[in-house]
């Protein structure tokens, strides 16, 4: 990869020797043209008896190779010092390269230490008024933007959580009263109440998911510690026993405790709850569920599988982005499709993945890997 402290040296080295070999050149034309002036032998001969002629003539002769042997010499010299200067050029332009390119790297290294959980740092970059500095107060600028939106998204959450549920408190409270009052109630009321009651749970229920999903996508973690992610699949299983029962489902679990990740146990929670939910709703009468929760080449594993019928590849890709459902076979157990959204949410702000993939066989495969805690950082009073 051709890297901009690469293209420096090159740069560098290249200016180098284009002024070097223009030296050189210059050497070897003032040498030329001072042995082009030298006086002609035939002049001296003209004046002198013959016997003085020949003796100049050859001192002439041995003068000019002199000036020959000398400017080749001289010649010679410049071409070894250019190579051996050639050679130290390099080294010399990727450490002056390196030098100028230090700010920029360092500015770099503190941009990527910088993520939504400490967005209150600025690079502050010191020293002169130059592009360098330009560059690096336009980027504590962006930051201070970001830092305004994820405050304003954080409080619209908490705000969102509060005013939308006391309508709906509201409106259960009523009808509640409404049915409580003296006299018989008739039984279409009763089945509009219980109706109404219904639909209040579900929109409940989206709000939650909503409201998880924000949380998840826009909002620092906090509370992070310890947590076992198998003992939070064993619960999860556990919880849904009954559900289980009910469809007789066959559940394979190879879940080990000592499963340790770091982050927030809530939202760990809802993450492993979704995706059981998702194998016992969306499964068929005595299917089967396949559950592992171990670790992985220095990660948490969490995979689950189910044995549904065919599924499309494709359409399975994007049941982690929100509202994404199969067909009506996967939907007749309810659900507004926030369910995986949520766990691939929870999963990156835990800095782990989630991969969906249709298995040849029949089913889904749900693989989610979060960053594995060493042992010698956990805690045994962690959830």
């Amino acid at each position: 990869m051709r890297t901009a402290r690469l293209r420096f040296t090159i740069m560098y080295v290249a200016l180098f020797m284009l002024s070097g070999v223009a030296l050189l050149g210059l050497t070897g034309v003032i040498t030329i043209a001072r042995s082009s002036t030298a006086v002609a032998p035939g002049q001296q001969q003209q004046r002198q008896p013959a016997a003085s002629a020949a003796r100049v003539a050859e001192l002439e002769a041995r003068l000019e190779a002199v000036h020959q042997d000398q400017a080749r010499q001289l010649l010679g010299g410049s071409a070894i010092a250019l190579t051996v200067m050639g050679a130290a050029s390099v080294l010399l332009g990727r450490s002056v390269a390196g030098r100028v390119l230090r700010p920029l790297r360092t500015i770099t290294a503190a941009t990527r230490r910088i993520t939504a959980d400490n967005l209150h740092e600025r690079l502050a970059a010191a020293g002169p008024d130059d592009e360098v500095k330009a560059l690096a107060d336009t980027i504590d600028e962006l930051l201070e933007r970001l830092e305004q939106a994820f405050a304003a998204q954080r409080r619209f959450v908490a705000n969102a959580s509060h005013e939308l549920r006391t309508p709906l408190a509201t409106m259960r409270a009523s009808l509640d009263v409404a049915l409580a009052k003296p006299g018989p109630v008739p039984p279409q009321t009763v089945a509009l109440a219980d109706r109404l009651r219904t639909e209040l749970s579900r929109i409940e229920e989206l709000l939650g998911g909503f409201l998880t999903l924000a949380r998840a996508q826009h909002s620092a973690l906090t509370d992070r510690a310890p947590v076992s992610l198998g003992a939070l699949v064993a619960e999860a299983v556990s919880a849904r026993a009954a559900d289980i029962e009910a469809k007789r489902l066959t559940v394979h679990a190879d879940v080990r405790r000592d499963t340790w990740t770091d982050g927030n146990a809530t939202l760990l929670t809802q993450m492993t709850g979704n995706v059981i939910d998702n194998a016992v709703i969306h499964n068929v009468p005595d299917g089967w569920i396949r559950v592992v929760a171990a670790p992985e080449t220095g990660t948490a594993l969490l995979s689950v599988e189910t044995g549904d019928p065919p599924l499309d590849p494709e359409q399975v890709a994007r049941l982690g982005q929100p509202f994404q459902r199969l067909g009506v076979e996967r939907t007749a157990g309810g659900g507004a499709g926030l369910g995986l959204s949520i766990v691939a949410a929870i999963a990156a702000a835990h800095g782990g993945t989630l991969v969906l993939r249709a298995r040849p066989e029949g089913g889904l495969h749900v693989a989610i890997r979060l960053p594995l805690m060493p042992s010698a950082r956990r805690d045994d009073g962690a959830a």
